[in-house]
């Protein structure tokens, strides 16, 4: 009954809580937008990457002229790595990983149907346990591939399954190739399948992932990242000899040398940029709004000075007042915030920020900036709120 009521007033005073209702509108999407953006990150942070970082360094190799694959100069850069105490593990990639480089490709399945876009990372044999990489299923590649007529590759759980739907269990062996060279397309062999492969780390959305086996001194493309897997506790003064032991081999090449809990801090840092400036705009606008809302709710309770002076006139207890104001102003929130949803709700359903804005997340968003915006109306009510239970029926009188 008393909720009826509510509706009512909040009804009989619809052209002057519109604006109200706007601004509290504007409010919600706002917040509902980071807070999106939060949970979304939140969600990314919760699955692999499918590599470690604690214990692996990173080398870039940057030299005036493009790199030549030589079998020779690898293996040298090798065997004298390993020479040193500290390593574990040396492996050549094409691309490094925390970082925003990115290479994707279009490939097709064995029958020819497709385009499957998929993002690519040469990799040496080697790099798989360089980067304690697991294999959900087959192998890694190996000099076991030598002489093969296709190229062996790795791929992610996500790949697998873009690649071969209906028939992910039975990815390792399945063939598929890049049409680019109509006359000679290449042709990829899957020998092993992993669980997961973000190369940009924790905050990066999954994509299918390949890691074609790159083979020293075999194709024109050379690898200019070195990934080395040390032992635990070695120090960041190991930069020095290290560096060191690659000048001494090749002293034309200008190293950048990364351990990945650095590039791991960057990345992250550099990823949660957008959401910190998101969450600055939407706290200045908020404040904004609070103001606003402060403002509406102080003119509209002291246009009820006769209506809330007749009610205390009646017997109204003051906190029967204070508590009216802050209820009506709940539910001209809640009006306000159902209609926002009615309008958000169509891009999960819709599917137009595809995986960015999955169910979970957008319930978790919505929760977040409910309850924002209720907070945000108490604090902007309590104090008209507390006006108007002060008012008597003889102000009231006054008034008339």
């Amino acid at each position: 009954m008393m909720l009826r009521q509510l509706l009512k007033l909040i009804w009989r005073r619809k052209s002057r809580n519109l604006l109200l209702s706007l601004e509290i509108l504007l409010a919600f999407v706002l917040v509902f937008a980071v807070a999106a953006f939060a949970a979304r990150y939140v969600q990314l942070q919760q699955l692999p990457t499918g590599f470690s970082y604690r214990n692996q360094w990173m080398v870039q190799i940057r030299t005036e002229k493009p790199l030549v694959n030589d079998a020779a100069v690898y293996d040298q850069v090798q065997r004298n790595l390993l020479a040193l105490p500290e390593v574990e593990q040396v492996a050549f990639a094409a691309l490094p990983v925390y970082q925003m480089s990115r290479r994707s490709g279009t490939y097709e399945r064995a029958d020819g149907t497709g385009p499957i876009r998929l993002d690519v990372q040469d990799a040496s044999d080697q790099y798989g346990p360089t980067m304690d990489m697991r294999v959900a299923s087959g192998r890694w590649f190996s000099s076991a591939d030598d002489g093969a007529d296709t190229t062996p590759v790795v791929i992610n759980q996500l790949a697998a399954e873009r690649l071969f739907p209906g028939a992910v269990k039975a990815a390792v062996g399945k063939l598929f190739s890049d049409p680019s060279d109509e006359n000679n397309p290449t042709r990829y062999r899957v020998v092993g399948v992993v669980d997961a492969f973000r190369s940009q780390g924790e905050l990066m959305d999954p994509v299918p992932f390949m890691l074609p086996r790159f083979r020293p001194g075999v194709g024109k493309e050379a690898m200019t990242i070195v990934m080395l897997k040390l032992r635990p506790g070695t120090p960041r003064a190991f930069e020095s000899a290290l560096s060191t032991r690659i000048k001494q081999l090749q002293p034309q090449w200008s190293l950048v040398i990364t351990p990945l809990t650095e590039a791991r801090a960057s990345m992250l840092s550099l990823q949660l940029v957008p959401l910190k400036i998101g969450a600055v705009i939407a706290a200045f606008l908020l404040v904004m709004v609070a103001f606003g809302l402060f403002g509406v709710l102080w003119q509209n309770t002291m246009q009820r000075t006769p209506e809330i002076g007749l009610r205390r006139a009646l017997g109204a207890a003051s906190g029967s007042i204070y508590r009216q104001i802050i209820a009506e102003q709940f539910l001209l929130s809640s009006g306000a915030m159902l209609v926002g949803l009615l309008l958000l709700v169509q891009l999960p359903l819709t599917g137009v920020m595809s995986e960015t804005l999955n169910w979970p997340v957008f319930w978790a968003a919505v929760a977040l900036s409910a309850a924002v915006i209720y907070l945000l109306s108490l604090l902007s009510s309590l104090y008209p709120g507390w006006r108007a239970a002060q008012l008597s029926p003889v102000q009231a009188l006054h008034h008339e």
